[in-house]
């Protein structure tokens, strides 16, 4: 090799670094992580990630019987340390109990997931009071109870990483999800704003804003008004490629800005796509979701009174057909299957998913 082809070996060192942490991403050897919201969809997928990576995981969630799937499922597979507790992040005893329990058995919270969640579906005009405070106190309040338990030790050891899921929901208003935006939006705001506070700190808070993702979680969004139409047509823009996003890439990618402190991560290119937009051309962006409300369904006659149900008991149409064969196949990985379907595990997987695609469970049947 002659003199002037030297200079090679130091490029291919650093095109060979940068391609294995392309690949195999940052390690959190040692590092507790607790992940609300952990037992199934995005949740249990930046559980396997981290675990994946050598962390020891917390895991929160209202099902205990999720959580326990959850749990063994990361121990047999990853052979992590998995701590898995019952918590309703709404509660804000329930959450400092959580990480007192969390800092007893490994000794502090150094990466808090802010991921728990729920998403309510239907026009505006069937969602209640109760339903916007039911957002308010799982979506932003669970992230505030979690994030202020957390921020004493993070603070005292001046080192710390807070990783907040939001939603491209929390940027542009999408119409039939009123309740959730609202929430979101002022997650965005809480998490940008603490971003900007407690970098100087040692806590590094990076804001996710992902756009549809593949988890299988449209089987447990809470529909109002037509019900079988809202879950149609949301069921649908959770599963078709293009519009959705494979959600372990997501979690993979979520995980590598965590790692590297980002301040920011839109995740994929429909949601970062419509954030650009939105910001150039507010006007424009509000003129075209006001056309996508006057295709979506009518309350159908239902008012603020009517209850609001998980999406599995009202598949019909397409909701139940090869089209969301995607969205289904995730479900069945991430632990998003619903109480019918574990109930049938039993006799056979098959069986099971036959249960869930015969079409809407009507309540008392």
């Amino acid at each position: 090799m002659t003199f002037d082809r030297w200079w090679a070996l130091p490029a291919v060192g650093l095109a060979a670094t940068w391609w294995w942490g392309a690949r195999h991403g940052g390690r959190f050897d040692g590092q507790t992580v607790l992940i609300t919201g952990g037992s199934r969809g995005l949740g249990l997928l930046l559980a396997r990630e981290f675990a994946s990576r050598g962390a020891r995981l917390v895991i929160c969630a209202r099902d205990v019987a999720e959580l326990e799937r959850a749990r063994a499922e990361l121990v047999a597979r990853y052979g992590a340390e998995v701590l898995a507790r019952r918590c309703d992040v709404a509660d804000r005893s329930q959450v400092e109990a959580l990480v007192q329990q969390a800092t007893a058995r490994f000794g502090g919270v150094d990466v808090l997931v802010n991921n728990a969640g729920i998403i309510q579906v239907g026009p505006a005009i069937t969602m209640s009071e109760q339903d916007f405070r039911e957002s308010l106190e799982i979506n932003l309040w669970g992230m505030i109870h979690a994030t202020r338990a957390v921020l004493p030790q993070m603070r005292q050891r001046r080192r710390g990483r807070i990783l907040d899921i939001t939603s491209i929901g929390g940027v542009v208003a999408v119409p039939h999800l009123l309740p959730y935006t609202v929430a979101k939006f002022a997650s965005v705001g809480l998490s940008t704003g603490l971003g900007a506070e407690l970098r100087a700190d040692g806590v590094q808070v990076t804001t996710v804003v992902p756009g549809l993702m593949r988890t299988g979680s449209f089987l447990h969004a809470l529909a109002k008004g037509q019900r079988e139409k809202e879950v149609q047509w949301f069921a649908l823009g959770a599963s078709l490629p293009l519009i959705s996003m494979d959600a372990e890439r997501a979690a993979r990618k979520m995980v590598d800005a965590c790692y590297r402190g980002d301040r920011w991560c839109t995740v994929g290119l429909p949601a970062k796509a419509l954030r650009i937009a939105a910001a150039v051309a507010p006007g424009a962006v509000q003129a075209i979701l006001e056309q996508v409300q006057r295709v979506l369904p009518g309350p159908g006659g239902a008012r603020t009174a009517q209850r609001a149900e998980p999406g599995w008991r009202h598949r019909a149409g397409l909701a139940r057909s090869f089209v969301t064969r995607l969205g289904d196949r995730a479900a069945r990985r991430n632990n998003e299957l619903p109480p019918v379907a574990h109930r049938c595990a039993g006799l056979s997987t098959r069986f099971a998913m036959q249960a869930l695609l015969a079409g809407p469970v009507r309540r008392g049947i």
